[in-house]
């Protein structure tokens, strides 16, 4: 069980910009992100994701604005790695060195105990294959490494870039669990991620970006709106009635109407009035692949945006 932080130390980012010669890869991004809460950070390859967690980790410096956590930057920190675990490559490891040796090596330069590196071991399920060369291990494996190593101290803030890429399910499900006890516990999780299932389950607020600059932020369940389907004998019929009403109306798959800004009952009773048979009439939740792929202008699956990120 991840202890309750003595401080709660939210992530700002003010306006941060970084380019790269003439490609602007983060374009003036402001959001915040909160302690007790797990806030999913969602854009195409290049959007600038990466770029921006390594520049709150004093790993890149922003061209301008900043990134701050608490009120700090992280190489003001009076303890940095005791105060966030961070993950951000997949192979940030000696590939000679055995995990456990690995850790041992961070847990020396950081005055951590050893017994505390056999139990980050124990708990992302690595304890068995510790004594191999991490060079070896699989890409599920080097993830749980890097989760260990951000574990490892037990720190109130948590920054992990792609930590699901490689994971089998049960070690997603571990990850999911695991990261909801630690914002349970009042601590800061910082997630960014290309599974969007996943993120649906995981997280409680979602910054999206797209070519460096924010599309949206908020609660996830404000995010995903919740809409009507409606089947009816004569759908080109219902919609101007519902229109009428305030609604918003779109066309569904098969003739389909999803239908906004009315509740169910009302649909039933314009219908109703109007003399048009329903033959569905149900709710529906945008998952948030469909909202995504709107955000980022992308209808067809393809992520858009910069091919990759330079850094």
């Amino acid at each position: 069980m991840a202890q309750q932080p003595d401080v709660r130390l939210p992530l700002t980012f003010e306006r941060l910009t970084k380019s790269y010669g003439n490609a602007r890869v983060v374009d003036r991004l402001s959001f915040r992100v909160e302690p007790g809460r797990v806030t999913g950070f969602l854009g195409p390859n290049g959007a600038g994701k990466s770029t921006s967690m390594k520049i709150l980790l004093g790993l890149a410096a922003a061209t301008e604005g900043a990134a701050m956590i608490g009120d700090l930057h992280y190489r003001e920190l009076d303890d940095p790695t005791g105060t966030v675990g961070s993950s951000v490559e997949s192979d940030a490891f000696h590939p000679g060195r055995s995990g456990r040796n690995h850790l041992r090596i961070v847990a020396d330069a950081t005055g951590t105990s050893t017994e505390r590196v056999d139990e980050v071991l124990e708990l992302v399920d690595l304890a068995d294959s510790a004594d191999r060369h991490a060079g070896a291990y699989s890409l599920g494996m080097k993830q749980r490494l890097g989760l260990a190593t951000a574990l490892l101290r037990d720190p109130p803030v948590l920054v992990l870039d792609e930590p699901g890429n490689g994971l089998d399910p049960q070690g997603v499900r571990f990850l999911r669990n695991l990261l909801r006890e630690r914002a349970a516990c009042g601590n800061t999780v910082f997630v960014s991620s290309h599974l969007l299932g996943e993120v649906e389950h995981l997280a409680d607020d979602v910054v999206v970006v797209n070519r460096g600059r924010l599309v949206t932020q908020g609660s996830l369940s404000e995010l995903r709106q919740t809409a009507s389907v409606v089947r009816a004998a004569a759908a080109r019929d219902l919609s101007p009635v519902l229109e009428a009403a305030g609604a918003s109306v779109e066309e569904g798959e098969k003739g389909a109407l999803v239908v906004r800004g009315l509740p169910l009952a009302e649909i039933g009773d314009r219908a109703f009035d109007a003399g048009i048979a329903l033959h569905e009439l149900s709710r529906h939740r945008d998952s948030l692949e469909d909202k995504f792929f709107a955000w980022t202008n992308d209808t067809d699956g393809r992520a858009q945006g910069f091919a990759e990120e330079t850094s």
